[in-house]
């Protein structure tokens, strides 16, 4: 009989199948590879920043992504601004990994007004981050995010990956209070308010933490999607693409443009 597959494992291969979309420019804001910014559609358009997700490991980047950047920006006129930074097992983890986001959040408003910041996954993570530690400053769109780093550890996502991204389970008492989100401080929900996106069936990243995430913070926005799991709102052409993508021109005063 033929293999069965899950769900999650479908979405998965749905949105790594899809050919990689080549940026229209590529911007440094450091001298480090993984320093650099991938830029889809008009100059002048809207910005919008997106942080890819891969548990902060550096076996995975931005590429993957690059279908949605470039949907983003060809259906909406966006001018979208895909970051990659340094990850664990490249030069990333604690304190790089979090220097990384400021440090591109602010090479790109000197581009002009960031509208709002996108993050899927760990990426979702860096993106509530930043929001509570006042690298964001717009409003953050938080997909299927690890919400709450304690929770997730408590879990063993991804075999450990939260003390990984802090140095080791030794340090992790002491680094939570600087990178979880769940014990920064709320963000200013009339300077930057944040929206989270999360499918019901995410066997990744439980929708779990970010329903913890939002009792947490109240004027956090928690959109659930049933029967979705950690991927298809990454993916274009689906329907929880379409809610991500029209979450981020709302924000950015732009509508789809039909194409």
């Amino acid at each position: 009989m033929p293999e069965t597959v899950s769900a999650g494992e479908a979405e998965e291969a749905a949105l790594l199948g899809l050919a990689p979309a080549a940026p229209s420019a590529t911007e440094r804001y450091g001298p480090h590879p993984s320093q650099v910014i991938d830029l889809y559609g008009p100059p002048g358009g809207p910005l919008v920043a997106v942080l890819h997700g891969g548990f902060w490991r550096e076996a995975y980047d931005r590429v993957h992504l690059s279908p949605l950047a470039a949907a983003l920006a060809g259906g909406y006129g966006l001018r979208v601004a895909l970051v990659e930074y340094r990850r664990v097992g490249g030069g990333g983890g604690r304190p790089g990994t979090f220097d990384d986001v400021g440090a591109a959040l602010d090479h790109l408003r000197g581009s002009g007004e960031l509208r709002a910041l996108a993050g899927h996954s760990a990426g979702g993570h860096l993106a509530l981050w930043a929001a509570s530690r006042g690298a964001a400053r717009c409003p953050v769109v938080a997909v299927a995010p690890v919400a709450d780093l304690a929770r997730a550890h408590e879990l063993g996502l991804s075999g450990g990956a939260v003390a990984e991204l802090l140095g080791g389970e030794e340090h992790l008492a002491a680094r939570l209070p600087e990178a979880d989100p769940m014990l920064l401080p709320p963000p200013d929900p009339e300077a930057v308010p944040v929206v989270l996106l999360h499918g019901t069936e995410d066997a990744d990243v439980p929708v779990e933490l970010s329903r913890r995430y939002a009792a947490a913070r109240p004027a956090a926005r928690l959109a659930e999607l049933p029967g979705t799991g950690h991927y298809a709102p990454v993916t274009p052409g689906t329907a929880a693409f379409e809610l991500l993508a029209r979450e981020l021109a709302r924000y950015a005063g732009v509508r789809h443009l039909g194409v």
